[in-house]
């Protein structure tokens, strides 16, 4: 394997494996993003997909929020997107504004236009080059984050072909043909699972899988379809890396609106941490998962629009929910939006040190 600068700071690292650190470690999702000035020059003169293609140019888009918050910031996350891997798979993308599949799975008998097999090496050495640029990049100052969408919410945009309100075609797949589902879950999950390992191969220090949908599922339907597959995914992870003579990083899952499942996620799912949304206080939620997960979340995205005072109130009460044992990762509850000021971010960023510290 590529040798790397030695890392300086392991708060994050030490925080996923459930061990009490002198603060909380900080990062957001979508960090690397429309928020920033120095993003948006960048992506006037270049299509999405061809940043993320391009390990210069997603090597600089993660670089950039670690460059302009050094010393707040405790994690990089690799730009890239949940969908290379439907990309990988054999479907277009076109992203424009967001996420269009011409072409999508209208029927079970549609899966079988995909490629039996995905030589993800070969589809999405791309990433794996960005992330290798990046660790190298980054001297050590913060770990990087590799990352994938969960197969639920893959299989819902192939199957939509893009974003919708209701998930009506996703859903109608799940009941109508639920062994086709399941199959077609399973069959993304075995490219997740060849996706993150490469990602740590080419150096990617933790893992977090998406399922951003994975509240449009009722607690049963969520128990039979999308949990099997996350869990298929942390096995799968472990047992190849382990089998390479390769140490495995922490895990994290991020199922957005599944709160309900905490308690089984934290028992069963096989993850050292879980993502928090907004929706649920972190003292039940460390309640929940009785220290057998770290957790990571969870102040409201929409909170960085209400000025400093409402940031610093937010942010006191945060830490104050989720204590002072450790194992606690700060994050927003979903991804950072593009209209938030870069300086109201850093405020969160220094709230978060403050508030947050043991001693």
């Amino acid at each position: 394997m590529t040798q790397f600068p030695a890392l300086k700071n392991d708060l994050l690292l030490r925080a996923a494996r459930g061990e009490k650190t002198e603060r909380a470690p900080v990062w957001v999702m979508r960090q690397a993003g429309r928020y920033l000035p120095e993003f948006r020059a960048l992506r006037a003169h270049h299509e999405f997909f061809e940043i993320c293609r391009t390990p210069e140019l997603a090597c600089e888009i993660t670089v950039q929020p670690v460059r302009r918050y050094t010393g707040l910031l405790d994690a990089a996350i690799i730009f890239s997107d949940i969908l290379v891997i439907p990309q990988a798979m054999g479907m277009e993308v076109i992203m424009n504004p967001g996420p269009h599949f011409p072409a999508p799975l209208d029927t079970p008998a549609d899966v079988e236009k995909l490629p039996k097999e995905v030589d993800v090496e070969k589809e999405l050495k791309y990433v794996f080059e960005a992330l290798t640029r990046t660790r190298k990049e980054l001297k050590g100052e913060v770990p990087l984050i590799g990352f994938c969408g969960a197969p639920w919410t893959l299989f819902a945009y192939m199957v939509e072909g893009g974003g919708s309100k209701t998930l009506q075609k996703a859903k109608t797949w799940l009941f109508k043909y639920p062994e086709e589902s399941k199959a077609l879950l399973k069959r993304i999950a075995d490219v997740c699972i060849d996706y993150l390992v490469g990602q740590v191969k080419a150096g990617a220090q933790l893992l977090q899988v998406f399922d951003s949908w994975a509240g449009e599922l009722g607690p049963d339907d969520f128990a039979e379809f999308s949990q099997p597959t996350l869990t298929q995914i942390s096995t799968g992870v472990r047992q190849k890396l382990t089998a390479s003579g390769i140490t495995v990083p922490p895990l994290t899952l991020f199922a957005k609106g599944a709160n309900y499942a905490l308690g089984s996620l934290a028992e069963h799912a096989g993850y050292d941490v879980l993502g928090l949304d907004w929706c649920i206080d972190p003292a039940e939620a460390r309640k929940i998962v009785g220290g057998k997960v770290a957790l990571q979340g969870n102040m409201d995205p929409s909170l960085l629009y209400g000025g400093r005072e409402a940031i610093e109130r937010a942010v006191k009460r945060m830490s104050e929910r989720f204590g002072k044992e450790g194992g606690w990762i700060a994050n927003l509850g979903h991804g950072i939006t593009p209209q938030v000021d870069p300086e109201d971010l850093k405020w969160f960023f220094e709230c978060v040190h403050k508030y947050s510290r043991v001693a």
